[in-house]
């Protein structure tokens, strides 16, 4: 390997999918105040914060509640939210990502997780992931969101590497922008279209290899 010496990844839609039990937590949370919420309506939701979400759901279901109330709809949400990943396994990892991570491994390139979600850990642990990260940088570690580059340069201090030797795998926009932001290239995961800024795009990490790592050099 050349001048890549880290691979820092996302952990929503890149290694695991979770939005599915986002959007199943809201959902219930909608049907139990009596109004549907569709897979269109979900897009809405994408990449908000909780409360923002509640404030979406709500006026969908032309619902009127107190701050205090709100509060607690959301804690809710998140209670279900985390029943579902508590019932997570290994057979959720998307497909080819295992593979990918023990190439890297064996080519002694370092890993870290950056990630939003103050839920990482758990979902690690439950997909029996965790032994193959070298760093966490989680929700519960910074204080900017994406596309600030500050959890993809805490992994990069962690991992003792300079941004510019770092890979950052990323499937949403405001991530590609955070990679970019820190110095660091940056491989989409998923539509070309959205992360058009990123080095370049594939499917998943199932069409990974360190091939293709290397490309990145010349």
């Amino acid at each position: 390997m050349g001048k890549i010496k880290a691979c820092l990844f996302d952990l929503d839609g890149v290694i695991v999918d979770t939005a599915k039990y986002h959007y199943i937590a809201w959902k219930e949370l909608a049907n139990e105040m009596g109004f549907d919420f569709t897979v269109e309506d979900n897009e809405r939701l994408k990449g908000v914060s909780r409360m923002t979400s509640l404030d979406i759901l709500l006026s969908i279901g032309n619902v009127e509640k107190s701050e205090e109330e709100k509060l607690e709809l959301a804690t809710k949400k998140n209670e279900n939210y985390l029943s579902y990943i508590l019932k997570m396994g290994p057979e959720e990892i998307l497909p080819g990502t295992k593979e990918f991570l023990e190439q890297l491994k064996k080519e002694g390139v370092k890993i870290a997780l950056g990630s939003a979600s103050k839920n990482a850990m758990t979902i690690l642990n439950r997909l029996e992931l965790t032994s193959y990260f070298d760093a966490i940088i989680d929700g519960t570690k910074v204080s900017n969101a994406k596309p600030d580059p500050e959890v993809f340069l805490k992994g990069a201090e962690a991992l003792n590497v300079s941004p510019g030797e770092c890979v950052v795998f990323e499937d949403a926009e405001a991530g590609v922008e955070a990679a970019i932001a820190g110095g660091m290239k940056c491989i989409g995961i998923g539509n070309a279209e959205i992360l058009r800024k990123a080095d370049f795009v594939v499917d998943g990490l199932h069409k990974m290899n360190i091939a293709m790592l290397e490309g990145l050099n010349n």
